[in-house]
């Protein structure tokens, strides 16, 4: 079936098939095993049979299929103190892949939150502003962090730096240096690219948290930067340029790679706060 068939179904389902009733009912049970791993933690099969009602085996080849499914792993339970006889118990945590499946909710609740505050904010201009003062206080925040392994880097190495602070907070954030185009002289600057970015559907809604990580990238360097390309607007990677001391507040047209591959170099004909794609 087309997406265009899918939209104008109707909105009702023909009668499933036992097998298929079946198939629902594993499913959702193998959901619920993997929410109260989420909520609880680690835990083994005979805590999970036990907060979830059900046998033991069954417990286990949900299990099973979650560990197939790169969800879910296994390991030797943490003893503290002494461990009586015996092998340890087994218990299941769920993977980076496994958290990921629960993200989109998590989404959700913070994007109705940010239209939440711009509604009670009066909406309009007024509540875009409340967002942009959240945004700012949040990435605000999160520099603050970054300030000291900032400091201790040279003045030539502070791109650098913020990239392995940024890379430690999941963005997987690497620097790029982009030459002049004359030799023998200095680099014009770099290209901070981040990889990854865990606000991105938020950002494709509410721009200003792009913007006010830019602001808070310029605030840390002491430089201007400008915004090249986000993944919230459908770029690759999340592209800055940082000029190099002394070099021009913008780099040099078409001495790079195109746009979307984390290289660029010319930046957009809109200013980066209006549209920081």
């Amino acid at each position: 079936m087309t997406q265009q068939e899918a939209e104008s179904a109707p909105n009702c389902s023909v009668p499933a098939t036992s097998a298929e009733v079946l198939l629902d009912g594993h499913r959702a049970t193998r959901d619920r095993v993997a929410r109260s791993i989420l909520d609880h933690g680690p835990s083994s099969a005979a805590d999970l049979a036990s907060r979830l009602g059900l046998t033991t085996a069954a417990v286990r080849r949900h299990l099973d299929g979650l560990v197939a499914a790169g969800l879910v792993a296994s390991r030797e339970q943490r003893v503290y103190g002494s461990r009586g006889r015996g092998r340890p118990a087994k218990v299941f945590a769920l993977t980076e892949s496994g958290r990921d499946a629960f993200y989109q909710a998590y989404d959700q609740l913070a994007a109705d939150a940010l239209r939440w505050i711009a509604e009670a904010s009066g909406g309009g201009e007024a509540g875009q502003e409340a967002v942009a003062a959240f945004a700012r206080a949040r990435f605000g925040r999160q520099g603050e962090k970054y300030l000291s392994a900032l400091e201790q880097a040279t003045a030539d190495q502070r791109t650098e730096a913020l990239a392995e602070a940024l890379s430690a907070d999941g963005y997987a954030a690497t620097v790029r240096r982009v030459p002049s185009g004359s030799a023998g002289k200095a680099p014009a600057g770099a290209q901070l690219c981040q990889h990854h970015c865990p606000v991105a559907h938020i950002a494709e809604q509410f721009p200003q948290l792009c913007e006010a990580e830019t602001e808070v990238f310029s605030q840390l360097l002491g430089t201007h930067v400008q915004r090249l390309a986000t993944i919230a607007h459908g770029d690759g990677v999340c592209t800055t340029y940082v000029p190099a001391p002394g070099a021009a507040p913008s780099p040099r047209r078409g001495s790079g790679a195109a746009p979307n591959a984390g290289t660029t170099t010319e930046p957009p004909a809109t200013s980066a706060r209006r549209n920081p794609a």
